[in-house]
């Protein structure tokens, strides 16, 4: 099995999303096993820690990198891992440019509506506000007459215009977290949307001036590897069947408790 991860920053145009990109930054690593001849691509976010994202040393890293290879290894496939952000990556995916798309993204009957095909779920959360550090605001009433920050096509932004009639707030898109946040923290917005593990791991990493406030969650939702063709099923089904082994043996909880387990 080998794997590569390239980097690829950018919007989607005419023709390939991958035309004309180079691998700016790529690692390879080999196993003694016999390799089948198809290579997968697949696309994830840049920016999403603890799920994916570049560390100190430059690594790509994260659970939903750790995860994948763990899987590809049980299950002995070649892949390439494309660095592309949200948007770029679902685009890929949904053009047939990559094969599978592993980005934090949330299991939901929308995205199931609209052609996604969804893998086993490999981690549970739920959608979180969040606000600056020294905002008053502690729940949803008050949001009335503010605006808030989200992140395009996320389980975040849903949740945020599933209530904002509600509670009298208006929203705002944007294309990347990191952006999203600023936002906020600029006190351009009053508040933000991102998944709890994400933005409790980035206010730790970061040290931003935000914070989450008790009860202004949603529900708790699974998040799945998706596919968006049935080309791609043989790719779903080893995804399940190596996340369901590497369950079984420990190392998905390792993984976790890697990136996950306090201090």
């Amino acid at each position: 099995m080998k794997k590569s991860i390239l980097f690829l920053l950018g919007t989607v145009l005419t023709g390939s999303i991958f035309a004309g990109c180079s691998n700016s930054s790529a690692k390879t690593t080999s196993a003694d096993t016999i390799e089948n001849d198809k290579t997968w691509i697949i696309a994830t976010d840049t920016v999403y820690i603890p799920f994916e994202y570049t560390n100190a040393n430059n690594e790509f890293v994260g659970i939903d990198v750790d995860l994948l290879d763990a899987i590809a290894q049980d299950q002995n496939f070649d892949y390439e891992l494309h660095s592309l952000g949200w948007d770029a990556a679902v685009a890929a995916v949904q053009a047939g440019q990559a094969d599978g798309l592993i980005a934090g993204a949330t299991i939901n009957q929308e995205r199931k509506d609209s052609g996604w095909i969804f893998s086993d779920g490999y981690f549970n959360t739920a959608q979180t506000f969040t606000v600056a550090k020294e905002s008053d605001i502690s729940s949803f009433e008050d949001l009335r007459g503010k605006n808030v920050a989200i992140k395009n096509g996320t389980a975040g932004a849903s949740f945020a215009n599933s209530i904002k009639d509600k509670y009298g707030f208006t929203t705002t898109v944007f294309e990347d977290s990191p952006t999203m946040y600023q936002d906020v923290i600029l006190g351009n917005s009053a508040a933000c949307v991102e998944d709890t593990p994400v933005m409790a791991a980035s206010i730790k990493t970061g040290e931003l001036d935000l914070k989450i406030p008790e009860g202004m969650e949603s529900e708790s939702s699974a998040y799945g590897f998706a596919i968006m063709s049935e080309s791609a099923r043989e790719l779903l089904d080893m995804f399940n069947s190596g996340l369901a082994n590497v369950k079984a043996s420990g190392q998905y909880d390792e993984i976790i408790n890697k990136y996950l387990k306090e201090d």
